[in-house]
């Protein structure tokens, strides 16, 4: 757990995520209440060292992986996902490759 961050940036990262994901209303909502509450509730105390709040921290760090994962994965999934049929030129060009061309111009090619 050295290489968690601190929990000011987490909570910035977390409410960016809710902020991505809602819109600019995302102030009104019960995520929104739910981890600012936490976060609150979680502070840093005048003790040493504090297992609940390094557990708190750990579990925001990964719920904040588990946000920034799966938007990734939505903008992904709506880049490729099939669409219906595409033709092979529009299947080469996801890839990143163009299809040959003939030459001598046959007159069927583009």
């Amino acid at each position: 757990m050295a290489g968690l961050a601190s929990p000011l940036r987490v909570c910035r990262g977390i409410l960016k995520e809710l902020r991505a994901m809602q819109g600019p209303s995302y102030k009104r909502s019960l995520a929104y209440s739910y981890v600012m509450d936490q976060f609150r509730k979680n502070k840093v105390t005048g003790e040493r060292y504090c297992r609940a709040q390094q557990e708190a921290l750990h579990a925001s760090h990964t719920y904040l992986c588990l946000l920034a994962s799966t938007r990734s994965h939505q903008a992904l999934h709506n880049l490729y996902h099939a669409k219906g049929e595409c033709s092979t030129e529009e299947a080469a060009g996801l890839v990143g490759l163009r299809l040959p061309t003939q030459p001598g111009g046959k007159g069927w090619e583009k």
